[in-house]
């Protein structure tokens, strides 16, 4: 039975993106950016939540596709993966920019935008061109690709649950949170309860364990989750990755790493002991000092990630 069971396992870990039991099958894909911006749109969000809009606003989540808006590294690393991956790989079926599909964008977007899939192809070529026509922050390319991002709704609603056959697809009018109920204004969506929204699995989903394998190119970058589950947990640690960066960090949805001074002091120890004496070697004498540098990582994951 058991293996019978690591078979499955197996099978499922293999299969294609688009063979999964995806509730977004059913639904009717879109074609502009502007589409599913509008379709994942954290603005009514800011009317009841300002401080916590606020907050998400100033994390990289806010431009999960174009990266810090004085730089737009991620827009610039998107374009990369183009040009020295999908155009050098002999199989990729990118020859031209303008072969970039859905499919190709997922290696990178399955993390940074999972929401595409819900696109057709129509959405990545326009990211394309977009991408090359970006030139300086506040042009119209760069705000273009800032309106796709990771929102309000995608955490709260569209991977909010985990285990669709036991706990039902993630309806298209509600918000998912900690705990069931109705919003004081009827007109905006109902509250369900989220029986991940307080778990570590909630972040894992990007976040990862490792090679996502059930891509047609295999990616390896985010591996924070695997070594927060086979390291911190596996030796007794309790504490969710919603703890430190929301809570015990103070920054709410701003949710930083190691741009944030109160994380960095969190995540690291330095124990420093240094001192210098003279070392004669015949006639000469030679200054020298040792440094002795212990360095101690009381994060839940491994430093660096992805």
């Amino acid at each position: 039975m058991c293996f019978l069971r690591f078979i499955l396992v197996l099978i499922l870990m293999i299969l294609p993106l688009s063979s999964y039991g995806d509730q977004t099958e059913a639904k009717k894909k879109v074609k502009t950016i502007d589409e599913l911006a509008a379709m994942y749109d954290s603005n009514s969000c800011k009317e009841c939540h300002p401080d916590i809009y606020e907050q998400w606003e100033k994390s990289l989540h806010a431009r999960s596709i174009f990266g810090v808006v004085s730089v737009g590294r991620t827009a610039a690393t998107f374009k990369t993966t183009i040009e020295n991956g999908l155009k050098e790989w002999p199989n990729s079926g990118v020859k031209k920019s303008e072969d970039v599909k859905i499919k190709h964008f997922m290696i990178c977007a399955k993390c940074h935008l999972p929401q595409l899939i819900e696109s057709e192809d129509s959405v990545a070529y326009e990211i394309v061109k977009n991408l090359y026509a970006f030139k300086e922050i506040g042009d119209d390319a760069s705000k273009n690709l800032q309106k796709l991002n990771i929102g309000c709704l995608i955490c709260h609603n569209r991977n909010a649950i985990i285990h669709k056959w036991t706990d039902g697809y993630p309806e298209n009018n509600a918000v998912y949170g900690a705990k069931s109920g109705d919003h004081s204004d009827p007109s905006h969506p109902v509250m369900k309860e989220s029986k991940i929204m307080k778990e570590s699995i909630l972040c894992g989903q990007c976040h990862g364990l490792g090679p996502n394998f059930e891509l047609e190119n295999p990616t390896q970058c985010a591996t924070l989750y695997g070594s927060y589950l086979w390291s911190y947990r596996a030796e007794g640690g309790t504490e969710t990755c919603q703890e430190c960066h929301i809570q015990k960090s103070k920054l709410g949805h701003n949710m930083q790493s190691y741009r944030s001074p109160e994380m960095a002091k969190m995540a690291i120890d330095f124990d420093v002991e240094a001192y210098g004496h003279y070392w004669r070697d015949g006639s000469k004498i030679i200054p020298q000092a040792f440094v002795k540098v212990e360095l101690t990582n009381n994060a839940g994951h491994a430093i660096p990630d992805g």
